[in-house]
């Protein structure tokens, strides 16, 4: 598949994104812990090597109340500009991640599930389907909600996430 350049007016829009952010890294399991957690290691080494900040790195269970006590006081950090999660974005009972946070977002991202859909469905096929990945905006922050796999960590921050964390945490910030 070729690589879509993008266009002059595109570099020119993102001159105000942010070069380094500082980011919280969450991963949402019932089994993990830091020391066996692979996929937010990964989300962080992404991070790290881009020039970002990981401020903070932690571990809730599959919990609605735990997953939205984990953001609501990671926004109480005025350091943290990104907020990632890590885990339970399937349709699985266990998994609601996603559900934990739509809520609290203050606008939903559409484009980033809809695209880590279908670059998932390139590698993996129809299975991409089950992933409900999304990112959103809260407070001026943004938040990325991912699948936990190492491949689907993998895909979305080298394609999507690491390409636009700095322009659109600068977006986020932008008065009216």
């Amino acid at each position: 598949m070729s690589e879509h350049k993008p266009s002059s007016q595109h570099h020119h829009h993102r001159q105000s994104a942010a070069v380094s952010i500082s980011a919280a890294v969450i991963t949402v399991s019932d089994t993990r812990t830091l020391d066996t957690d692979t996929g937010g290691a990964k989300v962080a080494e992404f991070l790290i090597a881009a020039g970002h900040v990981v401020a903070d790195r932690q571990i809730v269970k599959d919990d609605p109340d735990e997953i939205a006590v984990a953001l609501r006081s990671t926004l109480e950090r005025s350091d943290v500009r990104a907020i990632i999660f890590t885990g339970g974005t399937g349709v699985a009972p266990r998994d609601v991640t996603p559900d934990s946070i739509e809520p609290l977002l203050d606008r939903v991202i559409p484009g980033f599930g809809e695209l880590f859909r279908m670059l998932s469905y390139e590698d993996i096929g129809s299975a991409a389907l089950l992933s409900r990945a999304l990112a959103g905006l809260v407070s001026g922050r943004v938040v990325f909600v991912l699948p936990g796999s190492r491949g689907a960590v993998k895909l979305a921050m080298e394609r999507l996430v690491i390409p636009e964390i700095g322009h659109l945490v600068a977006e986020a910030v932008k008065s009216r």
